[in-house]
């Protein structure tokens, strides 16, 4: 059969081409009556949506019981594998439409939204609030990620993320009736934030989140109001039949067009940026500019609008059709009478298949523009939906890039891919015609979710392998999905699709397993966590499973304390301390990192003693249950309740003193020596608490009482030693001179004299720090010269030098002294008789 041209479908509007193409036929049955149900279909050549009209009146038919639902179709509608359908028993839908990743949104009268994920039957649900539930949803408008309703008095409301919704209000418009309204979606505003064209009286509204502003025209009402693609345009439409394009910024109007008719359009969208569309019952009217228009009929029944971004599909019984602006590298190839590079090239590779001496003579004659030529016909190839027509264009490239010398053929390759990918699921069984704008905008990951939501895994794998792509999401998907499905007891779904996924990389059997356990099937569930290699990823599912023992298992197995720590931490926070603590008990690690974290919780400060004492009571550990009472009363700012605490601690001991001796008697002279401390702070006025035996010896001599630290010396049996260093050390500090000096009097000191003379000369009293060199025994030779000297007495230091016969002593004391100074002569004369020249 012979092939059409591409142009015998091409359009003038203007001085620009459109195209219808056809993408499917026999899309629904003759005895389905279109005009009676919303359709609303998804970006990027998505599902269809379909859902009766309540408002339209059905056909009685005896035999037919009529059950509310919402049917989901691909566009090639019952030719194609895809056929779900949701039941509907609830209020009546205001708003249905679609987000950029294909989840279908359901907004109900009451304010209800549900958004439907996987084209299943599988939803999440939240309200729009803002008295929607009491005054009633009126009308929805849906854009990539976020949707606005619009309630029956005239609020607005604004949901900008389906996966976080946080429904807002928007500036509210004046009162008066709302003949037509759309939205400029955020990423085509310069507030980033969506916009409201509302058709009020005789003019238009902009409602943002701030404001609302009144536009100032004067031609309307307009019963339908539409946004450019891209938002730099809107379409209006009058209830005289005169369709207005003018800027999104209200400055400029483009242009105007009459469609003579009385009979409201169905439909007022764009085809593209590039010309609006006006939709009858059966007609078509695609406006360009300065007036210029072509009609399109459809006699086999009504038809329905679903606007893309580069075109519009048309939906009818009996067909599914692409409108669009004939691409301009298609225009350059195909277009009549052009006399293009790439039109000679396509020409010269006919010749060639005719075996034409003309092939290279047109190849001649583009041979300066022979790399333009095999560019544009390779950009070509990737707008055409007609395989004869890809081929034929992509031999002209490749005959084209076979003559020249140097060519980067990355671009030739990737076309031929990406059509191969294309060609594929636009099959009638697939169902998604993507053009190859769409496929771009889309992605190839995005392209393999959506078969994914179908059910296509093997086209999938071909696809992703194709690519180069990771496989692991299609593999989990096609577990979860099975999951899902089938019947059979839980360890011959374990075993299948382990046997299935075994050596595939970077499979998370955490998701299959989540599916699981959201189906009901725990059991499954954990098995399948089972074959889960990354224990980060098996515990948090596993805690919410209520599988606290196994979660903890695993956390320990992993190595990892951090994840350790947080499955104590919620463990902790939902059980009892009692079955808190029957959980750990088996499990020396938990056990371990409890106290830890229970001790050393920000600091000493903020140790968990409570925690502590009940685990270490339970565990009979009564060592460290009274350690954790003595590290209360060391952090106590009163005596008594210190004293106390130190009680409650020597308590626990008791039961086995033998053992605790050393423990019993340490706390008994703690618990004295608080008990004097509560007498001392209560009689002197001063802080006492916290003090050891020899702090508070220091103390009460500083503060001159010698008799009270004379009582606790004998309390606590200070050794003597010790009392004398811990005397001398505090009348220093006191500076107490005369009392130093008293004691020097005394014939022995248990301490020596040597620390006497270091103290009092640190403190700076040299005099009295001389008393006690006479007294210092068991020196190195010449060491009492050198004590002199420190202490500034040159001449007693010249006297010991001389009776030690130290000449170089002397020598050096005479030359600090100076010779002509009186101190150099009295040492020049202790040391002529000894030491002559």
């Amino acid at each position: 059969m012979e092939v059409a041209h591409p142009t015998a479908g091409w359009e003038q509007v203007g001085e620009r081409f459109y195209r219808k193409t056809q993408l499917y036929s026999q899309v629904f049955d003759q005895d389905l009556d279109l005009d009676s149900y919303i359709v609303a279909g998804a970006p990027y050549s998505g599902a269809i949506a379909l859902y009766r009209d309540p408002d339209k009146i059905l056909t009685f038919q005896p035999k037919q019981i009529i059950k509310p639902s919402i049917d989901i179709y691909s566009c090639a509608g019952k030719q194609g594998k895809l056929h779900r359908s949701i039941p509907w028993d609830k209020s009546p839908i205001k708003g249905l439409g679609w987000s950029e990743d294909e989840k279908l949104l359901v907004v109900t009268a009451e304010g209800t939204v549900r958004c439907y994920y996987d084209l299943s039957t599988e939803f999440t649900q939240f309200s729009l609030g803002n008295g929607a539930d009491e005054v009633g949803v009126k009308s929805c408008r849906f854009y990539g990620h976020g949707l606005v309703a619009l309630l029956a008095n005239n609020d607005l409301v604004s949901v900008s993320s389906y996966d976080e919704p946080r429904p807002k209000l928007l500036a509210s418009p004046p009162e008066g009736r709302v003949h037509s309204w759309n939205i400029i979606p955020p990423a085509y505003t310069l507030s980033l934030s969506v916009e409201v064209l509302l058709s009020i009286n005789q003019t238009i509204y902009v409602s943002d989140a701030t404001e609302c502003e009144d536009r100032f025209l004067d031609i309307g009402p307009f019963t339908h109001i539409s946004v450019s693609p891209n938002g730099r345009f809107v379409g209006l439409y009058t209830g005289t039949g005169v369709a207005h394009v003018i800027t999104s910024d209200f400055q400029e109007r483009l242009s105007e067009y009459d469609s003579r008719s009385k009979i409201p359009p169905r439909y007022f969208q764009w085809c593209g940026n590039d010309a609006p569309v006006i939709a009858w019952e059966d007609e078509i009217h695609l406006v360009g500019p300065n007036g210029s228009m072509t009609r399109f009929y459809y006699d086999t029944g009504p038809i329905h609008l679903v606007s893309d971004y580069d075109g519009v599909r048309v939906i009818a019984n009996d067909t599914c059709d692409f409108l669009q602006r004939v691409p301009d590298v298609t225009e350059e190839v195909f277009r009549l009478g052009t006399e293009s590079p790439a039109a000679i090239l396509l020409d010269a590779v006919e010749q060639l298949e005719a075996h034409s001496p003309k092939a290279d003579d047109n190849i001649q004659l583009i041979k300066h523009s022979l790399v333009e030529a095999v560019d544009t016909c390779v950009n070509a190839a990737g707008q055409e939906y007609n395989v004869h027509w890809q081929k034929q264009l992509l031999k002209a490239a490749s005959f084209g890039k076979s003559v020249l010398d140097i060519y980067n053929s990355d671009d030739f390759v990737d076309m031929c891919e990406t059509l191969r990918v294309l060609n594929a699921v636009r099959f009638f069984e697939i169902g998604i015609p993507l053009s190859y704008e769409q496929y771009q905008r889309l992605s190839p990951s995005g392209l393999i979710a959506r078969l994914l939501n179908r059910h296509e895994y093997l086209l999938a794998l071909r696809i992703a392998g194709y690519l180069r792509l990771p496989t692991d999401r299609i593999y989990v998907h096609w577990a979860s999905a099975k999951v899902r499905v089938l019947s059979e007891n839980d360890e011959s779904i374990c075993r299948k699709i382990v046997e299935k996924l075994s050596g595939k990389p970077g499979i998370s059997f955490e998701a299959i397993a989540r599916s699981a356990y959201n189906e009901g099937r725990g059991r499954l569930a954990t098995e399948l966590l089972n074959h889960e290699p990354r224990a980060g990823r098996q515990v948090p599912l596993l805690l919410s499973m209520e599988e606290d023992e196994l979660a903890l298992d695993k956390a320990i197995e992993s190595g990892d304390t951090d994840l350790i720590y947080m499955v104590l931490h919620e463990l902790r926070r939902k059980l009892t301390l009692a079955d808190f603590f029957h959980v750990i008990n088996s499990r020396p690690t938990a056990t371990a990192l409890v106290e830890a974290s229970s001790r050393f919780n920000g600091g000493a400060a903020y140790e968990d003693t409570a925690l502590l004492k009940d685990l270490y009571y339970q565990d009979d550990r009564r060592v460290d249950g009274a350690s954790v009472f003595i590290r209360e009363a060391l952090r106590q700012p009163g005596a008594q309740t210190a004293a106390d605490k130190l009680g409650l601690a020597a308590k626990l001991l008791t039961d086995n003193a033998k053992e605790n001796a050393f423990e019993l008697s340490a706390l008994k002279e703690a618990t004295t020596l608080l008990r004097m401390q509560e007498v001392y702070e209560h009689d002197l006025t001063d802080s006492f608490t916290g003090l050891s035996v020899n702090q508070t010896m220091f103390k009460l001599i500083r503060l001159g009482y010698h008799g009270r630290a004379k009582k606790v010396q004998s309390e606590f049996k200070v050794p003597e030693k010790v009392t004398w260093w811990i005397r001398l050390q505090a009348l220093v500090a006191k500076r107490d001179w005369h009392e130093i000096e008293e004691m020097s009097k005394v014939r022995k000191s248990p301490i020596g004299w040597e620390p006497f003379y270091n103290q009092t000369l640190l403190a700076g009293n040299p005099r009295l720090a001389a008393l006690f060199i006479p007294k210092c025994t068991k020196l190195e030779p010449g060491e009492t010269i050198r004590m002199y000297e420190k202490c500034g007495m040159r001449v007693k230091a010249a006297e010991e030098a001389v009776k030690m016969k130290d000449a170089e002593s002397w020598s050096r004391l005479l030359e600090a002294a100076g010779r002509g100074s009186q101190e150099g002569r009295e040492i020049e004369r202790l040391g002529l008789a000894v030491f002559k020249k």
